[in-house]
């Protein structure tokens, strides 16, 4: 589970960019505080996506990326797109309606678990006993927060079930992607299933949004500008890159400190209160991580 310095240095990036990134989310879709309503959320995440392809397609023209796809591979790269980006994103940006960015951000990250539970069932992945702690360590976590959510009389376990999910779901993608044999560059790779997953959120923004478009204020221009050019047009393809050259718990794992900064930049920025569940949850990632990662004696 080693990483190379080149890996560990875009992990920081995608580390920073999706954490600081939950928060943006929910003041764009929330257009706090100039709207007076709600930003639809899947208008949202399309115009996010279409200001960051020609950005993605310009920096793939001047590194000389071919982006042909033979025909024979259209159907894998379908079925990547779904599983790694199109149920993942379409999900979490609506059910963020109704959670703190922070919380929503500890459910996402429930991916690892399910990554190591996707290996070990399905792909023939060897666990060792400290690999299996991190993951119940992970789980433990999530309990608490589903057990409050459905405790609340203002909770949305709807919401959080939703995110928990599509976070199995984006598990079992990146396992899909680590064993790809498309001969394809991986950044090539990248720009389509971002253009696949654009076009389909723009179809069901126009399908259930479109009675709500209205001109986005100024606080949800900024969000879909960072969503563009940050998230998709960088963190996006990072996480591409690590999750085609790692192994699937490697990568997963890796990611979990994002959670931890979007809990606490959610608190500073939004002023979302925290609960003893979510700080609970926070250590047992912080657990997860190093019984994870930090190498075996010898």
């Amino acid at each position: 589970m080693g990483f190379t310095r080149r890996q560990l240095a875009l992990l920081v990036v995608l580390t920073l960019i999706w954490g600081l990134n939950w928060p943006v989310m929910k003041l764009g879709i929330s257009g706090w505080p100039q709207a007076p309503a709600p930003y639809p959320p899947l208008t949202f995440r399309a115009l996010s996506i279409a200001l960051a392809l020609p950005v993605l397609a310009l920096g793939l023209r001047m590194l000389r990326v071919p982006l042909g796809i033979p025909r024979a591979h259209w159907a894998e790269l379908l079925r990547l797109t779904a599983s790694n980006m199109l149920v993942w994103h379409l999900v979490l940006v609506v059910a963020l309606q109704s959670l703190s960015s922070g919380r929503a951000a500890i459910l996402g990250y429930t991916m690892p678990i399910f990554s190591a539970l996707w290996g070990a069932a399905v792909f023939g992945d060897h666990l060792w006993p400290r690999q299996w702690a991190g993951v119940a360590a992970c789980a433990l976590g999530v309990l608490l927060l589903l057990v409050h959510e459905f405790g609340r009389l203002a909770g949305a376990p709807w919401a959080a079930l939703a995110i928990v999910g599509s976070a199995c779901v984006w598990a079992y993608g990146t396992h899909r992607l680590r064993r790809s044999t498309m001969p394809v560059p991986t950044l090539a790779v990248a720009f389509w299933m971002t253009l696949l997953t654009g076009v389909a959120v723009t179809l069901a923004a126009w399908l259930f949004e479109r009675a709500q478009w209205q001109w986005p204020s100024p606080t949800v221009q900024a969000a879909i500008a960072f969503n563009a050019f940050a998230v998709f047009a960088v963190a996006q393809v990072i996480w591409i890159v690590l999750a085609r050259s790692l192994p699937p718990l490697a990568s997963t794992i890796s990611v979990m400190m994002i959670p931890v900064l979007g809990v606490f930049s959610g608190a500073l920025a939004l002023g979302e209160r925290l609960h003893w569940q979510d700080f609970a949850a926070v250590g047992l990632l912080i657990a997860a991580i190093a019984a994870v990662l930090l190498p075996r004696r010898r």
